[in-house]
């Protein structure tokens, strides 16, 4: 594929500006700015773009809109750019409206899922593990391409048909017990299946919106995955201009609307818990019965992306002491090692750090240091590939799972304009 004009300008231009600034970045730009598009992004013969996640073959709803976000800022000055970004919109709103509770899909027809125990089957589904977040995704990109472009060929009758399945899809996982979703895969790990037949452990009513498995893919412990549930209000909140822009839609935009306030009342309610050593915190899942989960994923959406998202400011005190509690060893998921700290996965186990948490920690703190560390690290522990990885060992960075992974490349790009667009100037280099 063609890759858009503006963007090897545009990387040409980051990494000269990045040389003066901050020299030790210019090395990974080109390589992780236009990794999505040299390698993930491939035209179909319908006109709709596919994108891959790196060395899995499949199209991730959230990983795909995560992998193009960098590039959104430059579609208004390239119509190829722009065609892209529609036809990758047109691509998610198709496959949603396939199934809203499969994950990842494939190009073309396979038998990837066929062995999957679930209530629904269809040859183009890579995989179906409900979350919550691959219905956000395509919403999050899809407003951000509008606000950019102010483009609204996106707003087809199938983009249209993807806001309704996610409305309906939230409004019926409020109370999973009368969903018709559930999930069961045989001989695997048992983060790759749901318990209680399929149907995830039982939650009680709370408002927020009930997701089987976690960015990760590994599945819930409790059903009310809090950081999903932030980016489902706001996904919702766009999702309710979008309806109204894009379709003069007034009962759609007010059920986005009902629907955020519903979920965000839920998480005021049932997830912020009073803990001794860090006052009041935001619970990582919760079930609405009493037990909840104390913890952080280095995958996004995740607690610590909660300002990222837009759904809180990082002056929030709940926000900052989640985060002083998520950023400790009281964290089972944080790992402080030789070559690095931050937080990990039950999905890679046991000391393995991602570079996406501590490209996030970056993004989201006020702290100078905070930053030119989290930097450093990162920068360090890239194992001479100037890639970012999934993981990699706290003590040994030559140490790592998944060396072709282009959403924490894509996310490594978007901290490194940031820094080039003058966004931390004052706070790192004063």
């Amino acid at each position: 594929m063609n890759i858009p004009k503006i963007l090897t300008e545009k990387a040409d231009e980051t990494e000269a500006k990045l040389k003066e600034i901050y020299p030790e970045l210019a090395p990974f730009f080109k390589k992780c700015f236009l990794n999505t598009i040299e390698t993930t992004v491939t035209p179909l013969d319908d006109g709709s773009y596919f994108v891959i996640t790196g060395d899995i073959p499949a199209m991730w709803l959230r990983d795909s809109a995560a992998q193009l976000k960098p590039y959104i800022r430059f579609a208004p000055y390239d119509d190829s750019l722009k065609e892209i970004f529609r036809g990758v919109i047109a691509r998610q709103s198709y496959y949603v409206n396939i199934d809203p509770y499969s994950n990842a899909w494939c190009a073309s027809k396979t038998n990837n899922a066929a062995d999957d125990k679930t209530d629904f089957y269809n040859d183009l589904i890579w995989e179906r593990k409900y979350e919550t977040d691959s219905l956000c995704a395509p919403v999050f990109l899809a407003h951000e391409y509008y606000h950019a472009t102010l483009d609204n060929s996106i707003f087809t009758e199938s983009f249209k048909g993807m806001l309704e399945k996610i409305v309906e899809v939230f409004e019926r996982e409020q109370n999973h017990a009368s969903s018709h979703y559930f999930f069961k895969r045989e001989n695997c790990p048992a983060t790759d299946t749901l318990p209680n037949d399929g149907l995830g452990n039982e939650v009680s009513y709370t408002g927020m919106t009930w997701s089987g498995f976690r960015p990760s893919d590994d599945r819930c412990l409790y059903g009310y995955l809090v950081p999903s549930n932030m980016m489902a209000v706001c996904a919702l909140k766009k999702a309710a201009e979008l309806a109204s822009v894009g379709f003069n839609d007034n009962k759609l935009e007010s059920e986005c609307r009902s629907l955020a306030f519903d979920i965000e009342d839920g998480i005021n309610n049932y997830a912020v818990i009073e803990t001794e050593s860090n006052g009041k915190i935001f619970a990582y899942e919760t079930d609405g019965k009493g037990k909840y989960l104390l913890m952080d994923d280095a995958n996004s959406p995740s607690l610590l992306s909660a300002p990222y998202l837009g759904y809180l400011k990082p002056e929030n005190e709940i926000y900052k002491n989640t985060r002083k509690f998520i950023l400790s060893n009281s964290n089972p998921w944080y790992f402080d090692g030789a070559a690095a700290k931050g937080i990990g996965s039950p999905h890679t186990g046991s000391g393995k750090i991602w570079h996406i948490s501590l490209i996030m920690q970056a993004l989201t703190s006020t702290d100078p240091k905070e930053i030119r560390d989290c930097v450093s690290m990162i920068t360090s522990t890239h194992a001479g590939t100037y890639f970012m990885h999934e993981s990699f060992d706290k003590n040994d960075p030559s140490d790592f799972t998944r060396p072709w992974f282009a959403w924490a490349n894509s996310l490594f790009a978007e901290l490194m304009l940031e820094i080039a667009d003058g966004k931390f100037t004052k706070m790192l280099f004063n």
